[in-house]
């Protein structure tokens, strides 16, 4: 039986922060699931890296959320990604999600946060209180008032979360979070 992946994402995600880590669980042979506040088409944005002060926003490709929150038993799951883009933002507030987080870290399943995924902690901060991680740098100040401590290298494992700061670590990322659900 092969293990089942979660990703929770909405409209907005950075379109390589999804579908990178989908296509690369399902080459490796896991069920992933990606969830969103309602099963549709879900827009992606591309956030690229060019001479601005900081990232710049392009529309990207559709993805279908095969599920809503509200459909999903974390239980049936044995590891859970959080891209980033905009989509953290707005998803954080969705009382699912908070519970569905707060499942994995009790449970001492596999988690990954890339990018702003760290937003989503904001609403549930004691899942990170005393831990370590890395995200954008825009979020530090986020990570750092809940209380956590923020790693400047671009990706970082504490225990059962593997976290990175944006789409060009994907590959170190991936194979971390795979580590810990092959374990």
């Amino acid at each position: 039986m092969s293990k089942k992946v979660l990703i929770l994402t909405g409209d907005a995600v950075e379109a390589l922060e999804v579908y990178y880590p989908y296509y690369r669980l399902l080459e490796e042979g896991f069920e992933v699931t990606i969830a969103a506040p309602k099963k549709k088409k879900l827009h992606t944005v591309v956030h690229d890296f060019a001479d601005w002060d900081t990232y710049v926003e392009k529309p990207g490709y559709l993805i279908d959320a095969h599920a809503a929150f509200s459909e999903v038993d974390p239980t049936q799951y044995d590891g859970l990604i959080i891209p980033g883009g905009r989509a953290p933002e707005y998803i954080r507030l969705d009382e699912n999600v908070q519970k569905i987080v707060k499942h994995f870290f009790e449970a001492n399943k596999p988690i990954a946060a890339i990018c702003h995924a760290s937003l989503v902690f904001e609403t549930i901060p004691e899942v990170i209180k005393g831990r370590s991680m890395t995200a954008y740098i825009a979020c530090k100040p986020g990570v750092e008032a809940l209380g956590a401590t923020y790693v400047s290298e671009t990706t970082h494992v504490d225990n059962n979360l593997v976290s990175a700061h944006a789409w060009p670590d994907l590959p170190v990322f991936m194979r971390e979070f795979i580590k810990l659900l092959n374990k």
